[in-house]
């Protein structure tokens, strides 16, 4: 990966050469930021440099860098004990952040699996629907992602290099997202882009290639991530959960990115006024330390002992981290912060939009907002090339973006950041895209 190093310190250049000469070529990686320390919606470079952070490690640090109560309860563990494997024996912190985990569960009475990762937590969720339902089919969605593991690949479709040179391990059956912005699917006039969605799985992959009753879930993101932050139209879900219980498929979402307050509700799947059958949860609920899992409806978590299992899932530090960040989002009122700042940026955006001619489509729910880019607004023609030096740009003036899609910006900032930092990071960012626009 080659940078623009121009005003890239030189702290920062060495330990991106060491890097290079160390680390897996495999990781793309967005610009030359070596990170130094962090706190709260801010972080500064090796050299000393600030940035106001708009990415938050990727819809991870939900209550911003270093939030002080979840490092104190953090320390508190670690000088306890920090590793007894959770497939073997048993801890408090674990069970206490199960039990927190199901008083804010978008279901009824369900039970939690714990592992390290968002992947991990689609592995477990995919194995655990085999299980339960002994079939070995699904439906995943073009443009998702779902993590890089090879079960979990097999759902993933945002891009084809993520794909490329393997072999995935689940037989998965993928359709369109529901996108308003560009539908897939034609929809005649009494349906939308949703119901064109539901009525293509059922009156035609089902018809033709797939029998319903040999699909043990639909896996899908209630607000579409990497694919490029695409929220689905009102409707669809009800539909899709309908056609789930016809056929006793389990209705699997992955809140992987969109969960713990991110939208300004625990989960996004509960802007939808459905009930999922299993959550897969990992990202925010940590704060930035490595644990994920599942949520399923307790009548589906009855795999036996030795089934699966994780020798770091539910580690008692990330457990207590992850417990700590629950109780600041609800002590703190994030949920409602969350709602009020994403108002506040989708607004401004709107405002900006009717400046700038390459702002296609503004979306997204709380702090999860996509922001897409196009050469002409009639025509919808991705415009990439702006993307990419909207964000270069915005780094060198000090604001972290990264992208999702193929031409879409996502603003992920801490659910609670300070308003002069949003009003600081919009500013920068239509400097930058002005500049980039004239360019």
């Amino acid at each position: 990966m080659k940078f623009d190093m121009n005003g890239v310190g030189p702290q920062a250049q060495a330990w991106i050469q060491r890097d290079q000469a160390c680390i897996s070529p495999s990781l793309s990686r967005e610009y030359p930021l070596v990170v130094g320390r962090a706190e709260g919606s801010e972080l500064w470079d090796v050299d000393g440099r600030r940035y106001i952070d708009f990415m938050a490690g990727v819809a991870v640090l939900n209550v911003g860098h270093r939030h002080p109560y979840v490092v104190e309860k953090v320390r508190e563990q670690v000088d306890k004990f920090w590793h007894i494997c959770l497939s073997d024996f048993y801890y408090p912190q674990a069970v206490e952040l199960a039990e927190k985990l199901q008083t804010i569960a978008p279901m009824d009475d369900t039970m939690v699996y714990f592992g390290n990762s968002g992947t991990e937590a689609v592995e477990a969720a995919i194995k655990l629907a085999m299980y339960k339902t002994d079939r070995r089919k699904f439906i995943g969605f073009l443009g998702a992602f779902h993590g890089r593991t090879l079960g979990s690949l097999s759902f993933t479709a945002s891009k084809n290099t993520q794909r490329a040179s393997y072999t995935t391990g689940v037989k998965v059956f993928h359709v369109p997202y529901p996108n308003p912005y560009r539908p897939v699917l034609k929809a005649d006039k009494f349906a939308g882009c949703g119901d064109a969605v539901v009525d293509y799985i059922e009156d035609q992959l089902f018809r033709t290639m797939l029998s319903p009753y040999d699909v043990a879930g639909i896996l899908i993101e209630p607000i579409q991530g990497e694919g490029g932050y695409v929220v689905p139209p009102p409707g669809f879900f009800p539909r899709l959960r309908e056609l789930t219980e016809k056929y006793g498929i389990l209705l699997m979402v992955d809140e992987i990115q969109s969960g713990a307050g991110r939208t300004g509700k625990w989960w996004a799947i509960e802007h939808e006024d459905v009930e999922p059958d299993i959550v897969c949860f990992a990202k925010g609920v940590g704060s930035g330390m490595p644990i994920g899992g599942i949520m399923a409806r307790k009548d589906l978590m009855v795999w036996k002992p030795g089934s699966h299992g994780s020798t770091y899932g539910g580690n008692p530090v990330a457990a207590i981290s992850a417990l700590a960040t629950l109780e600041v989002i609800e002590q703190e009122n994030v949920l409602q912060q969350a709602q009020d700042t994403g108002q506040y940026i989708m607004d401004a955006l709107a405002e900006m939009q009717a400046r700038h001619p390459s702002i296609g489509d503004i979306r997204g729910r709380g702090l999860m907002i996509g922001i897409e880019f196009v050469k002409n607004r009639e025509t919808k023609e991705r415009n990439d090339h702006l993307r990419n030096e909207v964000i270069q740009g915005a780094f060198k003036k000090g604001l972290l973006l990264i992208p999702c899609g193929t031409n879409t910006i996502r603003m992920t900032p801490p659910l609670n950041i300070p308003r002069h930092l949003v009003e600081e990071g919009l500013h920068i960012f239509e400097e930058v895209l002005t500049k980039a626009e004239q360019a």
